[in-house]
């Protein structure tokens, strides 16, 4: 079996689409997303819409319960963020129509699943211990251990960080998914995760990158009224923006 893992898409319909085609090229028999759906890029509804439909087994970012949280508790939230971050989830929540929201709403924070009857796998947005929390292939045996509170996963899927990157680390394999839409890591092509399990071999797996028509998303962030330097970000891989 070969699965395909997802992560902070964040709003970039286009790129989501090129690694879903490739991840199925691939031979990937089923699809997974670790989070962050919406923030930053100009498509959060329709990338919300495609994960709805396909179906992809999904959990909810950071960013998607912080958008949540702004539809419903705007003022308050405003008080607590920068302008430029404001204005950020400010637009991206006005795109957020009531299906896309109950999607959001309905996914839980976590995922366990047995992967070819023998291989557990948890799948979180940050950490087992919050999806704010992060890890980073540094990652130390007693650091994991801390982590997984009480659990012992043969598979650990997470995102959060936008740094992809596979590991085995006391008896799980870590597989950080990097991002599928707004990578960070200095090298602009997004990234997403097959793993391979079968019975009667340790799962493995390895970290895809790939490229997708950019042009798509540039024409939308122009049209949108979302901060111009974020699209030098999705160009250039590099988390660079700066936010009045």
């Amino acid at each position: 079996m070969i699965a395909a893992f997802i992560s902070d898409i964040h709003g970039n319909l286009p790129a989501l689409e090129a690694a879903l085609a490739d991840a199925r090229h691939r031979g990937a028999d089923k699809l997974y997303c670790a989070g962050d759906m919406t923030g930053y890029g100009p498509f959060p509804r329709e990338v919300c819409r495609i994960l709805e439909r396909e179906p992809i087994t999904s959990i909810i970012g950071n960013y998607d319960i912080k958008v949540l949280a702004a539809i419903h508790c705007s003022a308050e939230l405003k008080k607590r963020m920068k302008p430029g971050k404001w204005k950020i989830l400010e637009w991206t929540c006005g795109q957020m129509d009531s299906e896309a929201q109950g999607f959001l709403s309905s996914l839980p924070s976590l995922h366990h699943e047995t992967l070819a009857g023998c291989f557990e796998l948890l799948m979180v947005h940050g950490s087992p211990v919050s999806v704010d929390d992060t890890i980073y292939p540094s990652i130390t045996p007693y650091g994991l251990k801390k982590k997984l509170v009480g659990t012992r996963p043969d598979i650990l899927i997470c995102g959060h960080t936008h740094i992809p990157f596979v590991r085995r680390v006391a008896g799980t394999l870590i597989v950080n998914c990097g991002s599928t839409g707004l990578p960070v890591d200095g090298d602009p092509r997004p990234a997403y995760a097959l793993v391979n399990v079968a019975q009667g071999k340790p799962p493995s797996a390895r970290i895809i990158r790939f490229g997708y028509p950019k042009e798509e998303l540039f024409r939308a962030m122009q049209r949108s009224t979302l901060p111009g330097g974020l699209s030098a970000d999705f160009s250039e891989g590099i988390k660079q923006r700066e936010t009045p």
